[in-house]
């Protein structure tokens, strides 16, 4: 059975960075890079929201709460998907899943906290 593991949550300051994995395993084959990949926020009491994507081509697109300081990039070697989270503020605080849909179906990570202290 496929599964998305995130990692690299955790508690920082303002002004901080974070690098978020996202692991896939029990797949027979690749999960990324055959569809979109991206990343999702949910602050607390809020809607999931897409803040990276990633294409198989390789194109990346942000949402622009997060553009100039989030970098989603691909290892599909190792079928990781990673988001590099820098001047983090306050309003980065939720919870961050990952996302791929190589196109027989999605799939969705637990998710992993982030909170950002001011």
């Amino acid at each position: 059975q496929v599964q998305l593991v995130e990692s690299g949550g955790g508690l920082v300051q303002a002004g901080g960075s974070l690098r978020l994995s996202c692991a896939a395993s029990g797949a027979s084959r690749g999960i990324f890079s055959m569809g979109t990949d991206g990343w999702y926020h949910q602050a607390p009491g809020a809607q999931r929201e897409l803040v990276a994507a990633i294409f198989p081509d390789g194109t990346t697109n942000y949402a622009d709460s997060v553009q100039g300081r989030f970098t989603i990039s691909r290892d599909s070697a190792a079928n990781t998907v990673f988001l590099d989270m820098t001047s983090l503020k306050a309003e980065d605080t939720g919870v961050y899943f990952c996302y791929a849909n190589p196109g027989w179906r999605p799939y969705w990570g637990q998710g992993t906290q982030v909170t950002v202290s001011s």
